[in-house]
Formats: structure tokens, sequence, C-alpha cells
């Protein structure tokens, strides 16, 4: 009884001072019906500040995204940055379509103005690429992007840039995580009602003059697009790129092309999610372009489809898009270092070699692939792609849509396409067949539980091939800091390569699989992937008994 009448307690303290009229009356009813059960679940701990920021289910209590907790984080930032010197700094806000965004963005900048700090907020929902790039631009010491990217539509997040234009690593993201914890009161927060810059387009021009910078004057510009913004910002920034640099207007998926924060046609708002691309690929069946480009809502992702020989349409794997543009790169004589997540083919590497420019591996996570020293391209194989670096040090949904259509562009011109130069790639440098074992889950435990058993008895053997090296990545490696995550290499007919981690924005086991197959020539080239597909299966079933999911 004491422990109710506790949690009680605290849920009418957090309503006392709950700003938001529409969570202060979710939070009432809930203390009213005495669910103490679903106020132990919001009032358990507190949404915790990492490399990721913050993200999460919207609605009321410290467990939750609300205004209450933005509230305390924009403070915490602002106690940091007044820590790090930066005591009248410019703090960059952006934020996406999706429900609540305008009102966390608004109150971090009050909170921001409030602190001593200048703040400057995007005049809409953009991009968040766009945001990325205003920080260099404005010569911002931090921005904040209020997004949650792909999450299920109930979700919101807070992601922090310092003024490199990269999101935050250890140890800044602990820092800030200390200064919010010190923050008593929300009354003890100055948040006054004006004293921000609302921005206008120039920002937003400015990113679009940059986009040129991606292409190659006089390139071919005649590839046919339809483009789905997924219910998300990126309509109106990647038709004004697509114009200035003079692509035929994209066809767009007209049920997906305005912002809507209920994503009603999709289960999930993400190209990779299954279903997500068929009103796309009806679109095109429709118009017959020659490739699909989608972006994800806050649009720093790009996926790209193309046509098939029975007249479908196939999603092109993040891992295929990615080897596809540094091929494009280095045709175009890009030099400087070609970084990748270790969850993403090791073809990129092969790439970089015979080209003779840098390679460098990096943890999951464009917060380490933008640190890469004197970095010309990165990417990993959840679609993200940074293709101008010294623009964005981020991923950019928009630049790499344009790359591609470049690309596409100049291969129509020689009768060919994205699917003829990935057989090229497969050709030189062995065919590199990539699979995700991805387990969404209810229950956290049940991702412990699978990393648990996995470190505890190892596979020696899967699909058939020996794993000749196992490494727990929470001990670090010559090369990178420690990460939750094991990383398996196997050896026999084909080698192979095992990585398997817990999302660090979802509640899910990823487990990322690849196999390279050797091809003797363009005749092998199906029967190379029907058996690098046999051998993904087989890993697939092999790991997932090992790993009890």
């Amino acid at each position: 009884m004491q422990e109710q009448d506790d949690l009680i307690t605290r849920a009418r303290a957090w309503l006392a001072e709950d700003p938001d009229q529409e969570t202060a009356d979710e939070l009432a009813k809930l203390i009213e019906s005495g669910d103490t059960a679903e106020l132990a679940d919001r009032f358990s701990g507190t949404l915790q500040f990492g490399t990721a920021g913050l993200r999460g289910e919207i609605g009321a209590g410290p467990m939750r995204m609300n205004r209450s907790v933005v509230i305390r984080a924009a403070a915490g930032l602002a106690a940091y940055l007044k820590a790090q010197g930066h005591a009248d700094g410019l703090v960059v806000v952006g934020y996406d379509a999706r429900y609540k965004s305008a009102d966390f963005a608004r109150d971090t900048a009050a909170v921001m103005t409030g602190a001593g700090l200048r703040a400057a907020v995007l005049p809409r929902p953009l991009p968040t690429p766009v945001l990325a790039y205003a920080i260099r631009h404005l010569g911002a010491v931090a921005g904040v992007e209020v997004t949650a990217s792909h999450n299920p539509p109930r979700d919101n997040g807070y992601k922090v840039y310092l003024g490199d234009g990269s999101q935050i690593v250890s140890p800044a993201d602990e820092e800030i995580a200390a200064q919010i914890a010190r923050v008593d009161s929300l009354a003890s927060v100055p948040r006054p009602e004006s004293g921000w810059e609302d921005l206008g387009d120039e920002v937003l021009e400015a990113y679009l003059a940059r986009t040129d910078a991606v292409l190659t004057p006089g390139s071919p510009r005649g590839v046919r697009t339809v483009y789905t913004a997924m219910h998300g910002v990126g309509k109106d920034v990647v038709l004004a790129a697509f114009a200035r640099a003079g692509f035929p207007t994209p066809v767009l998926v007209a049920e997906q092309a305005e912002p809507d924060p209920a994503f009603p046609t999709v289960a999930f708002p993400n190209p990779e999610e299954p279903g997500a691309m068929d009103l796309s690929f009806a679109k095109a069946a429709e118009v017959g372009p020659d490739i699909v480009i989608a972006n994800d809502p806050d649009a720093d992702r790009c996926a790209v489809a193309v046509p098939t020989a029975d007249g479908g349409w196939r999603m092109l794997r993040g891992d295929e898009v990615g080897a596809l543009l540094a091929a494009h790169l280095v045709h175009k004589g890009a030099r400087g270092v070609f970084a990748e997540s270790i969850v993403s083919s090791s073809l990129l590497g092969r790439i970089a070699e015979a080209a003779g420019v840098g390679y460098e591996e990096t943890l999951t996570g464009f917060k380490w692939i933008a640190r890469v020293e004197g970095l010309r391209y990165g990417y990993e194989e959840a679609l993200g792609y940074c293709v101008d670096p010294e623009g964005v040090r981020d991923k950019d949904g928009v630049t790499a849509a344009l790359l591609v259509a470049e690309l596409a562009s100049e291969l129509k011109e020689q009768g060919r396409t994205l699917t003829d130069l990935l057989d090229d790639l497969a050709m030189a440098h062995g065919l590199h067949a990539t699979d995700q074992l991805s387990v969404r889950v209810s229950d956290l435990s049940v991702i412990a539980n699978a990393m648990a058993a996995l470190r505890t008895r190892p596979p020696t053997v899967l699909a058939g091939l020996r794993v000749v090296s196992a490494e727990d990545l929470t001990q670090g490696t010559a090369t990178l800091p420690p990460t939750d995550g094991l990383r398996y290499y196997l050896d026999g007919d084909y080698k192979a390569r095992v990585i398997v981690r817990p999302s660090g924005t979802e509640p899910k086991l990823k487990c990322y699989l690849e196999v390279v197959v050797p091809v003797a020539d363009a005749a092998d080239l199906t029967p190379a992937r029907g058996r690098g597909q046999d051998v993904l299966d087989a890993i697939k079933k092999d790991l997932a008994a090992a790993a009890g999911i």
C-alpha cells in the first residue's frame, strides 16, 4: 500500500507542473481511475538520454515523450553548453511533422533563450539534414532535431548535434544526462514567451544551393522517377532539389505525399518494412519509371527500387545502394576516406581498396561515421548515406536521392541499369549477399536473454560453416570502442560474417548477416545469388536457435 501511495504522490506532483493540457488530462484520468499498473509503467524511471538523444512513446509521465521531459532535456543541454563555454552561443532547432514536434521545438527555443543562449527555429517541418546543414551554416554551437525518424506514429524523439554538425557521442551524452538529472522542477526553468529567432527560407535556400555540389556539371539528368515521402517532410525539398538539378519532375505517390503524423497507409513508416513500398510499386506499375525513390518521414534515409525481369519491382538493400554510390563516386574521381559501420557490407572496403582510396569501419550510427577524419563518403545498411560531408555531416536522403538519379541517368544513356552495375561489382569483387534477422519485442528481457545465451554458449558452426572468430564487442577492439554486440567470422565453402546487437532506437534485436560467394562469370551470377541466399537462410535458422529467439 505504501508503494501505491508513493506512486500516486509522484504522479500528482508530475501532474501539478505538466504544461500540456492534453497529457495533464491523460494523467489525471489514470490517477482518478487508480490504474496503478499503467502509472507504474510511466513512473518506473525516466527516459534515458543517450547518444540517440531521447526517443519514446508520446504520453504523460517521465517514461514518455512529453513537454515536461523535453523542457528538462533542453535545460540540461543548455547547462551543458554553458559549462562548455558557450554561454551566448546559438542553438538551432528543427522539427518534423509528428505529433507534438512543433511544441517540443518551441519549448526548446524558449528554454535556450531563458538560459541566456540564442535560439533559432527552422520555419516549418523540414528534413533532418536541413537542420544538420544549418548548424554549420549558421555557426551554431549545437542543434536539436525533434523527430522519431521512421518509428511508429505514437513515438517522438529529440536528437542533439554539436557545433561540428555531428550527432553527440560519449562523453557528451553522459554529461548532458547529468545536467538533465540536476533539473529540479519545471518552475526552476525560465521559459520566456519570445526572444528567439524564427528563421525564414534563407537556410533552406542555402541547403538547396549546396545540393548541386554532389552532381557533376553537365552530367546526364534524364532518369524518370516515382517518389514517395512516406507521409513525411521530404516532398517539397526533394522536388525543389530535382528541379534545380534539371531532372524530370518525379511522379509522386499521392497517398503518401503530404505530412501526416498518423501514417495511415503503412504499418511502420519505414521503407524497409514489409508493405511500406506497396503504393510506390503500384504507382510504378502505372507510369513505368526507371527507378523508385523513397525517403523515410524525416528524409534522412533514402530507399531505391528497380524493375525486375518479370515486370515487378525490387527494393535494393541498403548495402546495394551503398556499393552503387561508392562505385559512382569512384567513377567521378572522388578522393578521401570511404567509411561504413561494422554492420554494413564488406564490399565497400573492396571497392575502396581497388580504387586506392582510404577506408574505415566504425561503430553503428552516423554519429561515428561523420567523425571519420578525411571522410568523403559514408553509409550504413539502414538506408543512410552521407555523400556531401562538407555540407551535411550526417545521413542525407535528399542528396543521396540526387546522386542515385545521376547514376541511373548515366547508366540509362549507356543502355544500362543499376542492376547491371551491381552485376559488374559482383563479378569484380564476389557476390556480397546480405540479410537481416530482426526480432521486434514487447519485453526487452528477450533481447537481454538472447545476448546472454550467445555469450554463454557461443555457436561454433552456423550453416555448416565453422566459426573461426568470435568477438564480444563490449571489450572493444584495436580500432573500435566498446559497444554491446557480438561479431562472428565464418569460413568453409564460403566466407561469412554475423553481427548481433540490440537496436539503439527500437525494441529490436538485430542480426546482420553477410556471405561472400565467388562469381566465375556472368552466367554464374544467378546461381551465385541462389547459393548466397541458401547460406543466409541457414545462418538465420541456426543463429535463431542459438539465441533462443
